[in-house]
């Protein structure tokens, strides 16, 4: 008989045909690689405990999702290192020589990391943020109107983002990705109803789950078009260019917010939070797709080896 339901804080992440699972104490990486499954696990060391006060809310959003995201990227690198160029033959230029004798394999891995977190950052923002809030200036040849300039950042915001994650969707190697994600979603379903582990149970879970990444962006749009609008409704400003600068210093309290928010919904369970949770879970239906069995395999060994020793050190 299953035990009853309960909400883990277990999470995880899709890569090159693999998962990343993230545990309270620990976090796996389960590739299946052309001779088998790759399996490595790690420690969690977690800056909060260091420096408890990055453990606070509002705070701890930022810290979080960029611990996440050079956490993510590693095990990107972790997993594409077992699938090489189709020809294989191309040889290292001279300027990776010269990188790789100057700096080491270790050090390099970690400008690599360091500047593709920065990259898919400043893309982030620049694409999600800043191009709508440019775009929406041109307006002001038409109108002064300062809720109808908000208004047209706001529809320009929703539709580059949807457009961006449809189009992603629709590309055959991130289409497989995707799937990946579903069978991690499905995975931490299964747990949480207190099923037993097995391909034929995580098959007939839900792949939306509301505790994603997805949401999470989602949701940092939302909140970034509310606070936005009511600051420059508040205080209107001209200058383009320091609407963005101001939108810049507001970042840090717009992630903290979704992910206060993000915890509260995913946290309980009522008409009113299971409402706020669906635009995030409608948005997976772009960014989950339904695994197959070698999928979920790969999903259940992850996850198995994240669960904690001590029984409910995981529950949400």
């Amino acid at each position: 008989m299953s035990e009853k339901q309960f909400k883990t804080t277990i999470g995880g992440q899709a890569l090159i045909e693999g998962i990343l699972m993230r545990g309270p104490e620990k976090q796996c990486i389960v590739v299946r690689g052309p001779e088998g499954l790759v399996i490595k696990e790690e420690e969690l060391k977690l800056i909060k405990d260091k420096y408890p006060i990055l453990g606070l809310p509002l705070i701890r959003g930022s810290v979080t999702f960029l611990d996440s995201m050079v956490k993510g990227v590693k095990a990107l690198m972790f997993s594409a290192d077992y699938f090489p160029e189709e020809d294989g033959t191309a040889e290292p230029s001279k300027f990776e020589k010269w990188l790789d004798q100057k700096l080491g394999n270790e050090k390099m891995e970690k400008i690599v990391i360091g500047f593709s977190v920065v990259l898919a950052v400043c893309f982030s923002i620049g694409l999600f943020m800043l191009l709508p809030t440019f775009l929406a200036s041109f307006v002001e040849r038409f109108t002064d109107s300062v809720l109808v300039r908000n208004l047209v950042d706001a529809i320009l915001r929703i539709a580059i983002f949807m457009t961006y994650m449809i189009a992603v969707s629709r590309m055959k190697d991130i289409r497989r990705t995707f799937s990946y994600h579903g069978a991690e979603h499905k995975t931490i379903f299964c747990y949480e109803k207190g099923l037993e582990l097995t391909v034929d149970n995580v098959r007939a879970q839900s792949k939306h789950h509301p505790r994603c990444g997805t949401s999470f962006l989602l949701i940092v749009i939302i909140v970034a078009i509310l606070i936005n609008t009511a600051i420059f409704a508040l205080f209107p400003v001209d200058n383009v260019f320091l609407r963005m600068l101001v939108q810049l210093l507001l970042l840090p309290l717009v992630v903290g917010i979704t992910y206060e928010f993000n915890r509260y919904v995913g946290g309980h369970d009522n008409p009113v939070t299971n409402f706020l949770a669906k635009p995030g879970l409608w948005m997976q239906n772009f960014t989950t797709f339904e695994p197959d069995d070698s999928m979920m395999e790969v999903a259940i060994e992850a996850l198995t080896r994240v669960i904690p020793a001590e029984k409910g050190k995981d529950e949400w």
